[in-house]
């Protein structure tokens, strides 16, 4: 990705961005097992707490792996190599994955999800992109959390997800998104989208009332999250 420092007032993310802690590390937004290898240059990283930055890891196997075995239909199909080992190693979550499955009508096949670690992780990475881009600590509970497979949408719902409405108010003054409003940069498609990774990972921030995150995994599950103003 495109190396672009913020300028904005550093006071504005004061410690861990999940919890308010001491910050200990740095959390990559994506996870990068969300991406395949080798890795993007300059990763987007925000900072958290040990405790945080290790919490999520177990729900951020389970989401990504599911993501695969939906978007191909099952484990025995998955082709992303990393996928492949995590499920390869941990016999227990492939099982899981395994027992999620199950067809309706001749072939139509779905997997039914453990909402609340899915809904954690889309939660956790929207957060970060609200950090990174915008400068927005954002604690609080969302008003709104959509996840959702793109192939699921009508042409119309499609359409309105992928195009992106631009915030009434101007983000935070030398934020990453006030300098993306000035200038796109080279990892900013033609509609607009922050690709992290073509084909693997990209996302989006409206920033200031109300704060929205959007980010699509795999060009497979999309995903929304949206914060209304306090």
């Amino acid at each position: 990705m495109e190396q672009i420092r913020s300028y904005a007032d550093e006071r504005l993310i004061a410690g861990c961005l999940y919890c308010g802690a001491a910050t200990e590390s740095r959390d990559h937004v994506p996870s990068r097992v969300l991406l395949n290898e080798p890795y993007p240059e300059n990763l987007p990283v925000v900072p958290a707490c040990d405790a945080c930055n290790g919490s999520y890891s177990l729900d951020e196997q389970y989401f990504a792996c599911l993501v695969e075995c939906a978007r191909t239909g099952s484990m025995d199909t998955v082709q992303r190599p990393k996928i492949v080992r995590i499920l390869r190693e941990n016999p227990a979550l492939a099982e899981r994955i395994s027992r999620a499955r199950f067809i309706s009508g001749e072939k139509d096949v779905s997997f039914s999800v453990e909402l609340a670690r899915a809904q954690s992780v889309v939660l956790k990475l929207a957060r970060g992109h609200a950090a990174y881009e915008a400068s927005e600590v954002l604690r609080r509970s969302p008003s709104h959390i959509l996840i959702r497979p793109l192939m699921s949408f009508d042409p119309a719902a499609r359409d309105h997800f992928e195009t992106l409405r631009s915030s009434a108010v101007w983000p935070e003054v030398g934020s990453r998104a006030m300098q993306r409003l000035i200038v796109f940069g080279t990892d900013v498609t033609d509609e607009g989208w922050i690709e992290v990774q073509p084909g693997q990972y990209r996302y989006f921030v409206v920033a200031e009332g109300p704060v929205m995150v959007r980010f699509v995994v795999s060009e497979y599950l999309a995903c929304e999250v949206i914060w209304d103003s306090q």
